[in-house]
């Protein structure tokens, strides 16, 4: 406590807002990658199936998705933020807080998603494939049994590089009101040039990274085989 006292004097007049803004970043990363990732999911494989040679192979829907994807994952966040404002205010009525945010957050990373589940399904070995076709196993059966099931341990990796990337998201949309610990980095770390604060907000982003990367790497050691 005293070093705290010490080296972190600001932060220790505002520890229930450390607590909200942790909560707000963890309530907001849970639900955007609880979303984005079952349509990011179901859009890769969508990729997948439907690209020349695919199993459902549809040139239009591939090339259409393709486009789409390669569009808003050029987009800047930031700019992704401001785009949604009307969006987000007729979805939820408001578009400052957490709620508001998870918004342009689903926006922002289901095709980024849905494109690193594309390279993690096209990993998996063509020949199990042709194996299953050959065995009369329908489409939906390869997607389940072969595709999804060889390729969660590529599935996982990048999941957890996807959380990641959206605690970095949260914290850039503290910039426009959105709460968490970014917001708070901003507001009082920034503006008040209290750098205890960015400092400590940057060290609570880290530990949530590391937490999630250790859970990630823990979930892929049990299933690669």
């Amino acid at each position: 406590m005293s070093f705290l006292e010490t080296y972190f004097p600001n932060v220790m007049e505002i520890p229930d807002e450390f607590v909200q803004a942790t909560i707000d970043t963890i309530y907001m990363t849970f639900w955007t990658s609880l979303i984005a990732g079952i349509l990011g999911v179901f859009f890769g494989v969508l990729l997948v199936v439907t690209r020349p040679g695919g199993i459902l192979e549809q040139r239009f829907i591939f090339v259409l998705l393709d486009q789409i994807v390669n569009i808003v994952r050029s987009i800047p966040f930031i700019i992704l933020l401001s785009l949604l404002v009307v969006v987000t205010r007729l979805i939820v009525g408001t578009s400052i807080g957490a709620k508001a945010a998870l918004v342009p957050l689903i926006a922002g990373v289901i095709p980024f998603f849905a494109r690193q589940i594309e390279i993690a399904l096209l990993e998996v070995d063509p020949g199990v494939i042709e194996a299953s076709e050959a065995m009369g196993t329908s489409p939906l059966g390869i997607v389940f049994r072969v595709y999804l099931k060889e390729g969660l341990p590529g599935i996982v990796r990048v999941s957890a590089l996807t959380i990641i990337n959206i605690i970095g998201l949260t914290a850039m949309a503290g910039a426009v009101g959105a709460g968490g610990l970014g917001s708070l980095a901003i507001t009082r770390g920034y503006n008040r040039f209290q750098t205890d604060v960015t400092f400590m907000a940057m060290f609570i982003i880290l530990i949530l990274v590391f937490i999630s990367q250790a859970i990630s790497n823990l979930i892929i050691k049990k299933i690669t085989h």
